[in-house]
């Protein structure tokens, strides 16, 4: 089992319903081929730094994962075929990355947010 980031943009016309259903999806694909989540967090309507499909602003959604390697091929064909999704990308965590979005969540302030605070 290898962790992995998941960050996708859905288009910003989903209801809240459609946007939580479109959520859900993913996650019970994600547990259906033997995956877990770790966290996932709704960022909700931001603004693009660029037009894609003439929307300027998408609905935001970030998912921690573990999953067998093999699981991205085919999340990555389910998240091309949905009309939904404008962009996704996938990023492998190595234990670093996992200590740090482990602190995070538990509101252990970095060296960085020390330091400026």
């Amino acid at each position: 089992m290898q962790n992995y980031e998941l960050m996708v943009i859905f288009t910003p016309v989903l209801s809240e319903d459609e946007f939580k259903s479109a959520q859900k999806k993913f996650t019970s694909l994600l547990t259906e081929n033997g995956g877990k989540a770790v966290h996932e967090n709704a960022w909700g309507l931001k603004s693009l730094a660029y037009p894609i499909k003439k929307k300027t602003t998408g609905l935001y959604w970030v998912l921690e994962y573990e999953a067998p390697s093999d699981f991205n091929e085919k999340l990555n064909v389910q998240l091309l075929r949905d009309e939904t999704v404008l962009r996704h990308m996938f990023t492998a965590l190595d234990k670093y990355a996992i200590e740090y979005n482990a602190k995070k969540r538990n509101g252990v302030a970095s060296v960085t947010e020390k330091t400026t605070a």
